[in-house]
């Protein structure tokens, strides 16, 4: 039979200490940010081209709505 219990020898060398508090708060936020990361893409083959999109969409966007209220590209109402 194995020896299965550290007092009967050997198994002492197995023990892992654990890390200190901040190492560990440190890993388990790496982590949670790869979970994070993988779920957010999950299905998506290449997720920096979905990222330029996103952000090329809002920059569309904001230029948008930083041209409507100017009134330069709107509808014109004509009386006639």
């Amino acid at each position: 039979m194995g020896m299965c219990l550290p007092c009967f020898g050997g198994a002492a060398d197995d023990v892992v200490a654990t890390p200190d508090p901040e190492t560990r708060r440190r890993q388990l936020a790496e982590a949670a940010e790869k979970r994070q990361k993988e779920t957010t893409y999950r299905g998506i083959k290449n997720p920096e081209a979905v990222e330029r999109k996103k952000k090329k969409q809002e920059e569309i966007e904001k230029q948008a709505m930083s041209t409507s209220p100017s009134g330069g590209g709107g509808l014109k109402w004509q009386v006639g």
